[in-house]
């Protein structure tokens, strides 16, 4: 995904890619820019700039910087920054620059977004095995499936519930677990794959009556469970599925 956006003296994007893929940043490169040098540098949160290579405008070379991630070359028209199976940590800003004696002109500007595989492979709520009645305790249960191997971004997860009335537009909040992992354990039917079960108890009302729903946030998204519906009818309270 790219956005585009631009002043008189540079353009700039954002551009949102996946981790282990490809990037490829251009710069036009003027050969009538006889005194200019192009140069890009990469800016990311908590570090120092950091130079990828530099060339000169105007003069036609096959010299090329390259490191296992980076590669900079000049190519036909432009000065190419090539970035080899992205990482979660080349997250920033790359800007290519255009020295000319004692000027300095930003060409062009992207926002590297690195979009992160979350670690959940299923989110699944179960209801409560008996009927209960206003006034008695309910215990809804969310089971979160996690694969240690397929996760790309630093962090843990968070669970909530929310609660969606049929007279309300949206979902309300109502509980928030916290991110910890204390009740994960082994799934038996992989060594990669964790099993986190999730309670939520409370004394019920009849308003209460609605869907409730399981959330895990991770990687920068929120997985929802299928949903645990309450109904009441007269002083009693069903309980069921959604699918």
């Amino acid at each position: 995904m790219v956005f585009l956006g631009c002043t008189d003296e540079m353009t700039f994007e954002t551009k949102t890619v996946g981790v282990g893929e490809d990037v490829n940043l251009t710069c036009p490169r003027q050969k009538s820019d006889y005194s200019a040098t192009l140069f890009w540098i990469r800016l990311v949160a908590g570090n120092l700039p950091e130079v990828l290579g530099g060339t000169f405008s105007f003069h036609d070379h096959n010299h090329v910087n390259k490191t296992p991630h980076f590669t900079t070359k000049q190519e036909p028209g432009i000065y190419l920054l090539h970035i080899n199976k992205i990482q979660q940590s080349d997250t920033g800003l790359y800007y290519c620059i255009n020295t000319e004696k004692l000027n300095l002109k930003f060409l062009t500007g992207t926002f590297l977004r690195i979009k992160a595989e979350p670690d959940i492979t299923k989110n699944f709520q179960l209801p409560p095995s008996d009927p209960v009645r206003p006034g008695d305790s309910v215990t809804l249960q969310c089971s979160v499936l996690f694969d240690s191997e397929k996760k790309t971004c630093p962090g843990d997860h968070s669970v909530y519930w929310f609660r969606a009335g049929s007279d309300e537009a949206h979902p309300s909040f109502i509980y928030a677990h916290g991110n910890n992992r204390d009740h994960c354990k082994k799934s038996p039917e992989s060594e990669s794959t964790q099993k986190c079960d999730y309670f939520f108890s409370k004394n019920v009302s009849s308003s209460d009556a609605g869907t409730h729903y399981c959330a895990v946030a991770t990687c920068g998204e929120i997985l929802f469970g299928n949903g645990t519906k309450l109904e009441i009818e007269g002083l009693h309270l069903k309980l069921g599925w959604l699918f």
